[in-house]
């Protein structure tokens, strides 16, 4: 495989037996045009480290080990690519570690990758961290909240239709 311009080995059948999108690509109707001469497929729109922690569950079954201070982002990206690829244990583990993640400061980025990627428990989550009338408040005086009102106009009037019912 190459992704963002470095080559990393796996074996297809391990990624395919995990992924049904991956299933597809390598042996089903899309296969055709995605390797190149030499055997190898590429991977756009991904980040090398981001796929190497998605094959590392791709084999066993867990995430590898991240930088504590790296964690939160990993796991957003992460998050994307199993969305991205059907790998829907590994979703859901992405799911529970942002839920630890929730603050102020991420609260609204965090809400926003729950809604584009159908998360409902890390929605959820969100919502009843904003349920404190203090944690609202300060959310809605930071950058993020003003933001999610313009990129997710329907996401900031459900927050507000269940502050409302609080």
């Amino acid at each position: 495989f190459e992704v963002d311009g470095e080559t990393v080995a796996a074996h297809r059948c391990v990624l395919a037996a995990r992924s049904p999108v991956f299933a597809a690509e390598l042996f089903g109707p899309m296969k055709e045009g995605k390797a190149d001469e030499g055997g190898i497929v590429r991977v756009e729109d991904m980040n090398v480290e981001v796929f190497k922690a998605l094959l590392c569950f791709a084999y066993t079954g867990s995430l590898p080990e991240m930088h504590k201070e790296e964690e939160d982002i990993t796991c957003q990206h992460l998050l994307v690519a199993a969305d991205r690829f059907d790998m829907g244990r590994l979703k859901l583990i992405c799911e529970e570690k942002l839920c630890g993640y929730i603050d102020v400061g991420t609260v609204a980025t965090i809400l926003t990758l729950a809604e584009q990627h159908h998360c409902e428990g890390l929605k959820k989550a969100c919502f009843d961290f904003l349920a404190a009338p203090t944690n609202l408040r300060a959310a809605l005086a930071s950058d993020g909240l003003q933001h999610l009102s313009a990129s997710c106009p329907s996401l900031m009037a459900e927050l507000m239709a269940r502050s409302l019912e609080h």
